[in-house]
């Protein structure tokens, strides 16, 4: 005999409105502990409305909602303990050190050796070379890393990521998506919402679609596939797409490799000469 298991987020009736707009129409659905449930919708569906209620910064006008058991409106503050939140830009100090940032979270979050915390976060993210470099000399892609390893001091059990690689290249996304991926394979479980169906298509293990305020459909990528009809089989000849010939021309990112753009780079080295 099994027990089924508790969801780590449950999401029943949530609505929300500013006035005479209607965000959010009655939001359902449940996230599974240690899986990565991805929130596909356009700009302006509501996407980030529903992780600013999940996340205790906004009430819901109607509905309830739980956060690895507590319950959001009455359990506020156990929610807070047991999240971290990534928005959609990077919330990193960049006149500090990789490291520094590290240091400086742990020791509000009150922790134990916060030294130690940071080097085990530095390695754990192939940080470690770029740790004692000012975090403005980062590129896009290490940098959001940084941001992300600061959200995991304290191990919190469920992570909410907006929108993680807005603005991002290609080679700092696909950074991103090793990132996300080694999060739930260590058993953390990862609210991601996201506009980009390739992001939800290469990460999620169940995927809603968001859109005018509610759930139009909820399942896992092979579940929404089968919604259209079989595609039709012809032989074609295969072109390449312009991220193949990008990341064929300049190579898959190597996560232990640093890096610094061009502009950073220049940057930093104005404010060195000063």
């Amino acid at each position: 005999m099994t027990t089924e298991q508790a969801p780590a987020i449950r999401v029943q009736g949530i609505s929300k409105s500013f006035k005479d707009l209607h965000v959010l129409r009655g939001v359902d659905f449940d996230v599974t502990p240690g899986t990565i449930f991805a929130l596909l919708g356009s700009n302006g569906a509501g996407k980030t409305t529903l992780v600013r209620i999940l996340s205790t910064l906004l009430k819901a006008d109607a509905g309830t909602a739980t956060v690895h058991g507590f319950d959001v409106a009455a359990k506020a503050g156990d929610v807070r303990e047991s999240i971290s939140l990534t928005g959609q830009f990077a919330a990193v100090d960049e006149i500090l050190t990789g490291r520094e940032n590290l240091v400086l979270v742990a020791r509000l979050r009150h922790l134990p050796d916060p030294g130690a915390v940071a080097d085990d976060l530095l390695a754990r993210f192939s940080l470690t070379d770029a740790g004692g470099r000012r975090a403005g000399t980062y590129s896009g892609g290490m940098r959001r890393r940084l941001d992300i390893a600061m959200s995991l001091i304290g191990n919190p059990p469920i992570i909410f990521l907006d929108e993680p690689t807005t603005g991002l290249d290609p080679q700092a996304r696909i950074e991103v998506w090793q990132t996300v991926k080694q999060l739930a394979q260590g058993g953390t479980t990862v609210l991601l919402t996201t506009q980009y169906l390739d992001e939800a298509e290469q990460l999620a293990d169940r995927i809603a679609i968001l859109h005018k305020g509610t759930i139009i459909q909820n399942g896992t990528l092979a579940e929404l596939k089968a919604l259209l009809p079989p595609a039709k089989v012809e032989y074609v000849e295969k072109q390449p797409s312009l991220e193949d010939v990008f990341l064929t021309l300049v190579g898959e990112p190597d996560p232990a490799e640093p890096q610094t753009t061009e502009t950073s780079a220049a940057a930093a080295a104005g404010k060195e000469s000063r």
